[in-house]
């Protein structure tokens, strides 16, 4: 799924958890020389939240360690830094977060300096270190299914007439199959750019 389709079976299915249904969980991760969340550049919050709960416990662990062996973060930077991942869609809720991570803590896998106003900055030990080296897999499928969690969410986002004709724009594209010469593929380039600059500044040429 590219994100051009329009509403469909699996988004329903998505939608139907995201919002609460049966307490569905979402999917999530790929890691890439000891971070997990190189590529999420450009991820802006923003936006309602959803009311479903998209990450299991095992889940919230590896990422908030993953999180955290990037850099060391306070408790409340960790929720909105996955608050940004989701588009400003969804943010785990400070009830799962801070015993999450005091169970990273107990575990020997952070630590924690309190720093003035009783703020705790949270930071990865060498034992938090060797149990994601250890858990490589598992790090690499969370990040995947976040990521794929993310971009559904900011897909159901859309207005139901935005990716109506999102899809009519791909099947037009896609139905020119091999009918296309130079000067015809520069004019339907054209046509994209332009269309896409307007939709990113809200102007139209005329404007």
């Amino acid at each position: 799924m590219d994100g051009s389709e329009p509403f469909e079976y699996g988004d329903e299915a998505f939608a139907y958890e995201f919002h609460g249904g049966r307490g569905g969980r979402g999917r999530f991760g790929h890691h890439h020389d000891g971070d997990a969340f190189s590529d999420w550049n450009g991820l802006h919050g923003g936006g309602r939240r959803g009311g479903g709960r998209l990450l299991g416990h095992g889940d919230l662990k590896l990422l908030l360690l993953a999180l955290i062996e990037q850099q060391p973060r306070h408790g409340y930077e960790l929720i909105r830094t996955i608050e940004e991942m989701f588009h400003g869609q969804y943010s785990p809720s400070p009830g799962a977060v801070y015993p999450t991570l005091t169970m990273l803590e107990e575990l020997g896998h952070a630590s924690v300096a309190n720093e003035q106003g009783g703020r705790k900055l949270y930071a990865i030990t060498d034992e938090g270190r060797a149990f994601l080296d250890q858990n490589r897999a598992a790090v690499d499928a969370m990040t995947e299914r976040t990521k794929h969690s993310a971009r559904l969410i900011a897909k159901l986002s859309l207005p139901l007439a935005v990716r109506k004709a999102m899809h009519v724009l791909k099947h037009a594209v896609l139905m020119r199959a091999g009918d296309w010469n130079k000067a015809e593929a520069q004019r339907v380039a054209a046509i994209l750019e332009r269309a896409a600059t307007e939709i990113a500044t809200g102007r139209t040429d005329e404007a």
